[in-house]
């Protein structure tokens, strides 16, 4: 039963994110990349129809190119969303990411973690912005 309520949370997510006009990912409990919204597509510079579900390590290694603010790469370990992953708390950075289209973009992420029930964490969701230049 508790599979069902996680992917159960996991589809919620993915509607809540097909409907705003923020960035989103959503993340199930293995860190993997299951969905992205159309608002995402802009900063990332693809379609997650054309990417599809994407590993922890991809996404947060060599597929954005994560760096802090002074250019020093980031590890997939240090990522907000990881960390939220790991911690099963909220968190927040600013960091560049570079995007598939080849755009270096400053953005702001906080994350969260989704429980089907307590201490049962089903996956995240990080919400994104490109910080104005």
């Amino acid at each position: 039963m508790a599979d069902n309520h996680k992917s159960l949370l996991l589809i919620l997510a993915r509607e809540l994110a097909s409907n705003v006009a923020t960035p989103m990912f959503v993340v199930d409990v293995h860190g993997v990349l299951v969905f992205y919204n159309e608002a995402a597509e802009t900063l990332l510079g693809q379609s997650f129809a054309v990417t599809g579900p994407i590993g922890p390590d991809q996404w947060g290694g060599t597929m954005f190119q994560p760096e802090d603010l002074d250019g020093r790469p980031i590890t997939v370990n240090d990522l907000p969303l990881v960390d939220t992953m790991r911690e099963r708390r909220p968190e927040h950075a600013r960091f560049r990411i570079t995007g598939l289209d080849g755009v270096k973009r400053t953005i702001e992420a906080t994350s969260f973690p989704l429980f089907a029930h307590v201490d049962d964490l089903a996956g995240a969701v990080s919400v994104f912005w490109e910080e104005d230049q």
